[in-house]
């Protein structure tokens, strides 16, 4: 089995195998950084870490046009089935959600804040994805925690995406230490440089034995 992990610039991604193909908070219009338009995306589920709209995207466009699933906490899924979003799997902190092909996604914590349109958003999420045989964190936003190393003590994944732009979220200096941490082989920096708040030298994102893989958007790594 095999997965492939296409970037949409900022923190959105498209995840896949044979079975699913997950669009990870898929912030297109509005993104200097895109390359494709909400029409090109075709994806099975959309999964979302929290509600800011550099997050929340193009999620409604993108699932209603593909009959999508939205993976999201509580707050997420209902506000959205209020704006047409029929198919859904909610779920929180600690909890997994089984989808097809034996894949499944996990919440994790994250610090920082959550909400959609002046309205609460419930508590900010990471999510674990495995799909196609591999494991991927994607921190989602967040400051350093220590318990970093316990989700990757628990999920053991193949590649972190890991936010390094500062300001909003860590910096390069703090990520490294996240990196450290979660302990897998490959990470990739994310919600950097999109716009001159979160301006930061990549160069400084130096993990002490994980790979470094830089992507733009439009990028793609099989895992």
């Amino acid at each position: 089995m095999t997965c492939t992990l296409t970037y949409f610039g900022h923190s959105g991604f498209q995840i896949s195998d044979e079975h699913v193909s997950i669009a990870v908070d898929p912030f297109l219009t509005g993104n200097p950084s895109a390359t494709i338009k909400p029409s090109e995306v075709k994806c099975s589920h959309v999964a979302l870490t929290h509600g800011h709209e550099d997050h929340v995207g193009d999620t409604l466009e993108i699932a209603k046009a593909n009959d999508a699933v939205l993976i999201a906490n509580y707050e997420l899924v209902t506000h959205f089935a209020g704006q047409g979003i029929e198919k859904s799997e909610p779920g929180n902190h600690g909890g997994r959600i089984k989808i097809d092909g034996g894949n499944w996604v996990a919440f994790t914590q994250a610090f920082h804040s959550s909400s959609y349109e002046g309205q609460y958003m419930g508590m900010p999420a990471g999510l674990v994805l495995h799909v196609g045989g591999r494991t991927i964190y994607h921190c989602g936003d967040t400051d350093l925690f220590s318990d970093m190393a316990l989700i990757g003590e628990t999920y053991k994944p193949d590649i972190a995406l890991i936010p390094i732009g500062d300001r909003f979220t860590m910096g390069p200096e703090l990520a490294s230490r996240a990196a450290d941490l979660i302990g897998a082989p490959r990470v990739v920096p994310i919600h950097y440089n999109t716009w001159p708040p979160i301006e930061v030298d990549v160069s400084k994102f130096r993990p002490s034995t994980a790979s470094v893989e830089i992507m733009s958007a439009g990028d793609c790594i099989t895992l």
